[in-house]
């Protein structure tokens, strides 16, 4: 039986990514010591307040379907909340309520792109976004970052050609945790309107940034009717597992999306955008100083060994072993099997992460600690070559 061309599109290297993980996982269920630092799921229980709303919802029958777009109340607090943020007029009907970041990356990758269209993503980008952005037909062009993984506006414009329909990228980063400055994003935003393109910024990890501050490139001049900004509430609120985000962007293009959700998922459950309106009146800031202990922590002890990239923002860092005469995905898998540690191959996030691992500071402070160490370990019994 023959397969559409489609399962060609989702696979390749970023979804073997993950493999490290789940033969970690599977090592863990036979009962080994491992320390994860391979997947970015907080380990902090959702807050009391927002499983609350999410039960009394539950209780009073809060289990029938819901509006496509997502209830007005949700929207309008998602639209107020990234209107102060961005500094931009945005109304509840800019927005779509879907099941994550992820499935509002789906839906603008369907509703954007055609097969045949080129779309510029960041070198080194999110894993799965190779499939994401290509599953309906459009070829994804990675374009290098410079030094320090930092966008690279020059090479962005070089990388341009007629078949271009977008520009993709997150801020802050992920592997890197890097923080795009005004100066990149005036420069993305200049080419955007040059060239008419879209540009689709991954916002979900605004909320933990560490230093310098957040800006949307949907708040720059000409970039209202171009810019389709995606984010959820897994990770400021630790609620990766109830799948809540949303895609904002023009208004047509909010109405193609909620189309798009009629045959692909007829709305997302009320408790859950209860949990959500909730979530959204609540502050960030104990979790982002957590967060931000756990960052130097991990930081000080790698870095008495290896060279370390502290991230700006998000809750990975990025760890340098190049010249530990092994590649980062053989180092990786060595570090599973001699170690106990779970790490990813930043190689994977693409070429030219190759030579770093990504880890996950998304553990306790001891836990955390331990894994440092016994990656500095590991360094330390591999000989340096040059």
């Amino acid at each position: 039986m023959r397969f559409s061309s489609l399962v060609e599109r989702i696979g390749g290297q970023g979804a073997e990514a993950w493999q490290v993980h789940f033969d970690a996982t599977r090592r863990a269920e036979a009962g080994e010591d491992v320390i994860f630092f391979s997947i970015g799921d907080p380990d902090f229980a959702t807050p009391a307040p927002i499983v609350e709303r999410a039960v009394a919802a539950l209780r009073a029958g809060d289990t029938h379907y819901t509006e496509l777009e997502g209830r007005l109340e949700l929207r309008a607090a998602i639209a107020d909340r990234f209107a102060k943020r961005a500094g931009v007029a945005v109304a509840a009907d800019n927005v779509v309520v879907v099941p994550g970041t992820q499935n509002a990356l789906f839906a603008a990758s369907l509703c954007l792109l055609d097969h045949g269209d080129e779309v510029l993503g960041f070198d080194p980008m999110y894993v799965t976004y190779e499939a994401t952005l290509r599953a309906g037909g459009a070829d994804l062009v990675p374009v290098p970052t410079g030094p320090g993984f930092r966008i690279d506006v020059e090479r962005v414009a070089a990388a341009i050609t007629p078949r271009t329909k977008a520009i993709a990228f997150a801020t802050p980063s992920n592997p890197t945790g890097v923080v795009a400055t005004a100066e990149e994003l005036n420069g993305l935003a200049g080419l955007a309107v040059e060239h008419d393109l879209w540009v689709i910024a991954d916002e979900v990890y605004a909320d933990l940034i560490y230093e310098g501050e957040h800006r949307s490139i949907a708040g720059l001049d000409g970039m209202a009717e171009r810019a389709v900004t995606v984010s959820s509430l897994s990770k400021s609120h630790a609620m990766t597992g109830w799948r809540c985000g949303w895609l904002i962007g023009p208004r047509d293009l909010a109405d193609h999306v909620a189309r798009l959700t009629l045959p692909m998922l007829y709305g997302i459950p009320g408790f859950v955008q209860e949990a959500a309106i909730e979530a959204l009146a609540m502050p960030v800031d104990e979790m982002r100083a957590t967060y931000r202990r756990r960052r130097d922590l991990a930081c000080k002890v790698l870095s008495a060994e290896l060279p370390v990239l502290s991230p700006e923002g998000g809750m990975y860092v990025m760890v340098d072993v190049r010249g530990r005469g092994l590649s980062s995905g053989e180092f990786s898998l060595a570090l599973l099997e001699r170690k106990g540690v779970s790490a990813l191959d930043a190689g994977a996030f693409g070429p030219n992460a190759e030579g770093w691992l990504r880890l996950a500071f998304t553990i306790g402070e001891e836990r955390l600690e331990e894994g440092c160490h016994r990656i500095v370990e590991m360094a330390r019994e591999l000989p340096v070559v040059d």
